[in-house]
């Protein structure tokens, strides 16, 4: 078991019942921290939170949409009167929607004349589901930061976790609504961190490279376990040749909240990635 450095501290992980995060739960209640579970399906969240109880932890289990005001103020109110006031905010909720990703990567005339039914270019994207995946990824990351951050300042400081991805650095293929709101969310990430920076609060944001869950996994692998064309490119670019396991997320996590490891280092976006961001692919 993790070293208990985290007692006393209250945690609120969003997104908590995905791969990633879940496992990020898990560790932070190892550790001693009393977490916050918060998903869109109580299912998922609830199954984090009966390992972290099973296993001797606190937690507990909410649901709320990180896009509504009035819905992260009332998990707050959960919070509270459960825990107390949060200092470490995991904003982990995010991803992306097949109705915002386009099937080709670059024009194609029939996207204009509808004489492939197949072809979902730009100009035929649902500009509905572009929107909805730039909110859930900016405004999912900027609202919870609003509310709990408050309570992180109240309480004298903390430390607020975002997760960016590949995509802030540099555009990826076919994901422009996803990659436009990554970017937006390490651009984000900066501009707290200096906001925040006297009320002694840490803002940092770590940048997963591919890491398979159940969306991932429908795009970079065949049903038979195989790598996709696209999956194909993405070990084209990674010089690790693998995709990442979610506990290798650990290490840069915890040494993002340590106040004596990283108590100087804010408004960094640390990326995690198996070498994909340092190779040309040539």
């Amino acid at each position: 078991m993790s070293e208990k450095n985290l007692e006393g501290r209250v945690a609120i992980v969003t997104g908590g019942g995905g791969v990633l995060c879940s496992v990020i739960c898990k560790d932070l209640a190892q550790r001693g921290a009393k977490v916050a579970v918060l998903g869109r399906s109580l299912e998922s969240v609830q199954f984090v939170v009966d390992e972290i109880v099973g296993d001797g932890g606190q937690a507990i289990a909410l649901t709320g949409d990180v896009t509504n005001v009035d819905a992260m103020k009332a998990a707050r109110e959960k919070i509270r009167a459960a825990f107390g006031a949060c200092t470490i905010l995991v904003n982990g909720a995010g991803g992306n929607q097949a109705p915002a990703i386009t099937s080709t990567i670059t024009y194609d005339p029939a996207e204009l004349d509808g004489t492939n039914p197949e072809i979902k270019g730009f100009f035929n994207l649902d500009m509905g589901m572009f929107h909805r995946v730039v909110e859930v990824n900016i405004m999912g990351t900027v609202i919870p930061s609003q509310i709990f951050g408050e309570d992180i300042v109240r309480a004298g400081g903390g430390v607020i976790i975002n997760f960016a991805s590949m995509n802030s650095y540099r555009p990826l293929s076919r994901v422009g609504a996803y990659g436009s709101a990554k970017a937006g969310v390490r651009n984000f990430t900066e501009w707290l961190a200096c906001y925040l920076a006297p009320a002694n609060i840490r803002v940092n944001a770590i940048a997963p490279g591919f890491f398979v869950n159940d969306r991932s996994r429908k795009i970079l692998m065949t049903e038979d376990g195989g790598l996709s064309s696209r999956g194909e490119n993405v070990m084209q670019h990674t010089p690790m040749k693998r995709f990442g396991e979610a506990a290798e997320l650990l290490g840069c996590f915890n040494w993002l909240i340590d106040e004596k490891g990283a108590g100087f280092v804010t408004g960094q976006t640390v990326a995690v990635d198996g070498g994909f961001l340092a190779s040309s692919g040539l």
